[in-house]
């Protein structure tokens, strides 16, 4: 048996012998018909997949093929045009059930259900939302909200500005997103988050849109804008030249941990200067030596008050403050510490667990509102935050969503492993391209609970997600095995071994690093902040020599992270500064 076409497009014994094979000949059969041998026919079955085709694409392909056929012909007849027509008209049919099949939307079977009334109808505002909404936001923001919260709600309504400082983790960045969306829609004012970095203030968007979800509108835009008063949502970093132009109520996160605070303040306090305009301050402590302090002890305001009746004398103790106070210098004060969440209806914690968790230096500063006298700390406050940046504004080559974040540019990276169950840190670092150059941390991780092996596969991972260089890790006791794993895939891990000179080597290393401004981090990692400044100079137990320690706990270490960036600055010896090479990559794009 033969068969033969009108055309030669599909002399294509293969292409032939699919069409032949869905319209329900066999193979043997095929093979007959096209004179081929049997075992071809075979292999063009399975490896084309003809059973795996879909009944829809064998058509498909038959009604192509068919229509090409036409189409090919020198002349066409009357026939052939309506029966071209016919097959274009199917082809355009098949075509709307393979859309259907991808969206499951009916209007792709159909276009009259597109069209149905269609009409001259308005596009939806964007942003904006229904009195209901609007009502249904409130009932939930109320319902949601501890006590302690309300009555951060109650003193908004009575005072122009507010000071709170509060305990970790108690729902601060929460409530606040959710009332300033609220005061918006109500009030039409912008609302303004100010916040130590980019990367902080887009917490806050991150929490309004969430809220807007709840009753089912979807905020866009940066600044995102009401559309309902036109009212404006903006987050902003510290950069006071991009601050300054606005106007709205003001909120500012983590004051206590922005560097060149007095500056700042400047500069945010004239956003909301109009009367009708409310500013918020609320913070975690850090430091003593920060420049917010004066600012909520009142020592900033008698700046310049010579007569003694224009002086104040704010008592900022926990139990002056612990219910919320209006003070003689026109701020609102508040301290709210954990202990004073949990009566405040707060049940997210679990008190005795988080004493056992942290030491009691530790506690005090992270949960009971305790700044840290840093003077015998070895890296204080005011000299770490030089190395703090906005990370989002000053690091152009850096794209921390990318699957290389870095591109091929090398990175170091140092690892301070897991002792007894604490936490590893481990660090991410960009070394400087030139001889006393800066480091970047461009990656923080703190993990726990981890064995060796899982320590070490989070190594190997960031050794797939950049170009590594260098890692540095303490090898001292229990770090060896992990050191053996990671050398195990990276035979050019350094292992280095604690000693009290090698501390101090680590030590003046990082010392000199940081004094000389060449060590850069984003400002809202406020964890690598504390982990310096929790490093002390003590003696040995042989009292013979100084070494350096921070204290650890069975859950939990602040210091880790410090040990870590230590591992990779000791790679650079002490004599960069003077001018020595460094070696360097050059990309081309």
């Amino acid at each position: 048996m033969t068969i033969t076409t009108d055309t030669t497009l599909l002399n294509d014994p293969r292409r032939q012998a699919a069409l032949l094979y869905w319209q329900g000949f066999s193979v043997p059969q095929i093979a007959e018909m096209l004179q081929t041998r049997r075992p071809t026919v075979q292999s063009w079955k399975q490896r084309d997949g003809w059973d795996e085709t879909a009944p829809l694409d064998r058509v498909g392909n038959t009604l192509e093929a068919r229509l090409i056929q036409l189409y090919a012909k020198p002349e066409l007849t009357a026939h052939d045009f309506k029966v071209a027509d016919f097959l274009a008209r199917q082809m355009e049919r098949f075509a709307r059930i393979n859309r259907y099949g991808q969206t499951g939307n009916e209007a792709d079977l159909n276009p009259n259900v597109a069209n149905r009334n269609k009409g001259d109808r308005k596009k939806p505002k964007k942003n904006f939302f229904s009195e209901e909404a609007v009502e249904k936001l409130e009932a939930v923001f109320f319902d949601q909200s501890f006590d302690y919260q309300l009555g951060w709600h109650k003193a908004g309504l009575e005072h122009r500005i507010r000071h709170i400082l509060k305990s970790r983790q108690i729902g601060a960045t929460f409530y606040f997103a959710r009332e300033a969306l609220l005061r918006a829609l109500k009030t039409g004012h912008n609302q303004i988050f100010l916040s130590a970095s980019k990367t902080q203030a887009y917490v806050f968007r991150k929490y309004i849109i969430a809220f807007a979800r709840l009753v089912d509108v979807d905020l866009t835009g940066d600044p995102i804008v009401i559309g309902n008063n036109g009212a404006e949502l903006l987050f902003l970093g510290t950069n006071s030249n991009t601050a300054q132009s606005h106007n709205g109520d003001l909120y500012v996160d983590e004051i206590f941990w922005i560097p060149n605070f007095q500056r700042l303040r400047k500069v945010a306090s004239g956003m909301a200067s109009q009367k009708h305009l409310r500013t918020t301050y609320f913070s975690t402590p850090s430091s003593l030596g920060h420049g917010a302090y004066p600012f909520w002890s009142g020592e900033l305001f008698n700046r310049g008050r010579a007569s003694a009746s224009e002086r104040v004398d704010i008592d900022i103790s926990h139990a002056a403050l612990a219910r919320g106070v209006a003070c003689a210098d026109g701020q609102w004060r508040q301290i709210v510490t954990i202990e004073d969440a949990l009566a405040g209806g707060c049940t997210l914690f679990d008190l005795d667990a988080l004493r056992q968790e942290n030491s009691a230096d530790d506690f005090r500063n992270l949960f009971m509102c305790e700044f840290v006298d840093d003077k015998a700390s070895v890296f204080p406050f005011e000299e770490l935050q030089r190395c703090m940046v906005d990370s989002m504004e000053e690091w152009e080559d850096y794209a921390p969503f990318a699957d290389r974040p870095f591109g091929q540019r090398v990175v170091w990276i140092g690892y301070d492993p897991s002792h007894r169950g604490d936490s590893a840190g481990c660090v991410v670092i960009a070394p400087p391209l030139v001889a006393g150059g800066k480091f970047r941390i461009l990656e923080r991780h703190q993990w726990k609970g981890m064995d060796f092996a899982t320590q070490a596969e989070s190594i190997r991972a960031l050794t797939q997600k950049y170009n590594v260089e260098y890692i540095g890790i303490d090898a001292t006791g229990l770090g060896q095995g992990v050191f053996q794993l990671v050398r195990s895939f990276y035979p050019a891990a350094r292992d280095i071994r604690y000693t009290p000179e090698m501390k101090t080597a680590m030590v003046l290393k990082a010392k000199d690093t940081i004094t000389r401004g060449c060590l850069e981090y984003d400002v809202s990692a406020t964890d690598i902040t504390q982990s310096f400044m929790s490093i002390r100079k003590t003696m040995t137990s042989s009292g013979r020599s100084a070494t350096y320690e921070a204290s650890r706990t069975e859950e939990a270490s602040h210091a880790d992270l410090a040990w870590a960036t230590m591992h990779v600055l000791i790679n650079e010896p002490l004599t960069a500064a003077s001018g020595q090479p460094s070696s360097s990559i050059l990309e081309f794009y």
